[in-house]
């Protein structure tokens, strides 16, 4: 069993982005058997809003930007796609 300070000294690397980054990545894998390009737009606008209304304190500002850019793809990808 570890101990819950190796457990919180391996937690100290890692910031919000880094969470979120990886929650971006699960969800998209999770929405790529479906093969919609909808709902695959729908988890990037979704995530540029979660980026833009994460606090800016707990995550550098590259994650930001990168909400920027996912809330400007998203809607493209959602008008681009098949219906």
């Amino acid at each position: 069993m570890l101990s819950p300070l190796t457990i919180d000294a391996f937690l100290l690397d890692y910031h919000l982005g880094h969470v979120l980054l990886l929650a971006f990545v699960v969800s998209l894998l999770g929405a790529a058997p479906l093969k919609s390009q909808r709902v695959i737009a729908a988890v990037v606008m979704g995530f540029g809003a979660i980026f833009l209304m994460a606090p800016f304190t707990t995550l550098p500002a590259v994650y930001v930007l990168f909400g920027i850019g996912l809330a400007v793809v998203g809607p493209l990808l959602w008008t681009t796609a098949d219906s």
